[in-house]
């Protein structure tokens, strides 16, 4: 037996919102609103309450929501922030566009997120805040970062721009930090079709202040208090993304199904996520490690099965970040780089897809 499996078909998993989307399309062509409308302020809305939080923005991508949440906390120039040495780069470009500097620290080996227990020994007077990524759909060791920046008054941030509906100790990720970014990309849990993020937060303050930076600094046109960007939620985009919200837990819950066939079935020659006792991970990504990684691709490739990397060069070893860190100083970022494997699981695979999967890699 022989199945073709893509890692991802956007096709596919957007197949079942097609009518909606083209009804929403038409209604918002006819209306001519395309720029900071009702859908935009609906969606919002939602996402806050989805989000248990007071407060959500609408912005054009995830590396934005970071960067604007950043500036709505007005730190001194070149504070450090402490961020995760394994994770996307946005998390670290954020830091910087905002005009700080990030300060990395090591991952645990087998959940992926920061190491709680490493961070203290990075804070220097000069360490105003901390970005938690939830990486992969999993959430971090929240309680203990929490305790962290009480201890050392520093802001918490969290990047969620994976983990759409996950939880730590029955809290939604986005609601624990002072702000929260989150992205929609389109192969995310919950996707658009383009570019489009959001950010999170209990406070007006923050509220107003995103408000104002994504939009020129400006609440009234032509009238700007501030010197703004340009990074507003797309109108369309915050429609589909309404439709799409309806069906988020549904699509969490899915693949939340085929993380289980896999933990359950996988040999244990691959070292399979560990996702802490407290927290409820929604899988955005269903990450592996195994010391061959290379020949195990290419083996399920010729099977017919498509995998992700995610993420193959460590963060302090790009060659964006030259001159900036010593890769040897971040042993564990750079043995998960060298030895992860993303495993399809997204909203369209079916149960016997995965166990096919399962099936090839356990003769492997």
């Amino acid at each position: 037996m022989h199945i073709e499996i893509a890692y991802e078909d956007l096709a596919k998993t957007n197949h079942c919102f097609r009518e909606d989307f083209q009804s929403i399309f038409s209604q918002t062509l006819i209306q001519g609103q395309f720029v900071l409308g009702q859908h935009v302020a609906d969606f919002e809305k939602s996402w806050a309450d989805y989000c248990q939080t007071r407060f959500a923005v609408g912005v054009n991508s995830g590396l934005d929501a970071l960067t604007l949440a950043i500036l709505a906390l007005e730190l001194p120039p070149k504070s450090e922030i402490i961020v995760p040495a394994h994770t996307f780069i946005a998390t670290v470009l954020s830091v910087l566009q905002a005009g700080h500097i990030p300060v990395l620290v090591e991952p645990e080996e087998h959940t992926y997120n920061i190491d709680h227990h490493r961070i203290e020994e990075k804070i220097t007077p000069q360490t105003k805040a901390l970005i938690a990524v939830h990486l992969y759909g999993s959430p971090c060791k929240m309680d203990a970062l929490k305790r962290i920046c009480g201890q050392h008054h520093l802001y918490l941030l969290e990047d969620a721009a994976q983990a759409h509906g996950a939880r730590f100790q029955g809290q939604k990720v986005g609601s624990w930090g002072d702000l929260a970014s989150f992205s929609f990309y389109p192969a995310k849990n919950l996707g658009a079709l383009g570019d489009a993020g959001a950010v999170v937060c209990h406070s007006e303050k923050y509220f107003q202040k995103i408000n104002l930076l994504r939009n020129y600094g400006s609440t009234q046109k032509y009238i700007h208090s501030e010197q703004g960007y340009n990074t507003r939620l797309d109108e369309l985009q915050a429609a589909f993304l309404h439709i799409k919200l309806k069906a988020l837990d549904r699509i969490n819950a899915h693949k939340n199904d085929l993380a289980t066939l896999y933990h359950a079935h996988l040999k244990e020659d691959f070292v399979k996520p560990h996702i802490l006792p407290e927290a409820e991970s929604v899988y955005h990504i269903f990450a592996i490690r195994h010391p061959q990684r290379d020949k195990l691709r290419e083996y399920l490739l010729q099977k017919g099965i498509q995998t992700g990397l995610h993420y193959p060069i460590a963060l302090p070893a790009q060659e964006a970040f030259l001159g900036k860190w010593n890769i040897n100083d971040y042993p564990i970022s750079k043995k998960i780089a060298e030895t992860q494997l993303s495993l399809p699981i997204a909203f369209f695979h079916q149960k016997n897809e995965i166990a096919y999967v399962i099936e090839i890699m356990n003769q492997f």
